[in-house]
């Protein structure tokens, strides 16, 4: 597996950008798409889709996400309804949490 990594990143991180790259090269050549028409229909360069399919994790998350759209890689394991409605979901629980999170205050202690 490569290692072309700018910043440190875990190895779970690296693990799952190399897998999400395995499986679109592999959805690629099952619908028997060359990569530079990948590279048109997804609107990247033929040297990003390589580097999508390599794993490299520095690839930006929009180009991967529309690689994966373009040979029907499905992410989160939903169709579009269902990711629809976990959307929805998730955006009515963020209403209910709190904006920011402070680290709370450290007493002093002043009494001498």
């Amino acid at each position: 597996m490569p290692t072309i990594a700018t910043r440190p990143a875990s190895r779970y991180s690296l693990d799952a950008a190399f897998l999400l790259g395995q499986l679109i090269r592999r959805a690629r050549l099952e619908r028997k798409i060359t990569m530079a028409q990948l590279a048109e229909r997804a609107g990247l360069s033929r040297s990003l889709v390589q580097r999508i399919e390599k794993g490299d994790p520095s690839c930006s998350i929009g180009a991967v996400f529309e690689a994966a759209a373009v040979v029907g890689v499905r992410l989160f394991d939903a169709d579009s309804s269902t990711l629809a409605a976990v959307l929805q979901a998730n955006a009515e629980r963020l209403t209910l949490l709190p904006r920011a999170v402070r680290a709370p205050r450290i007493e002093t202690k002043d009494d001498f």
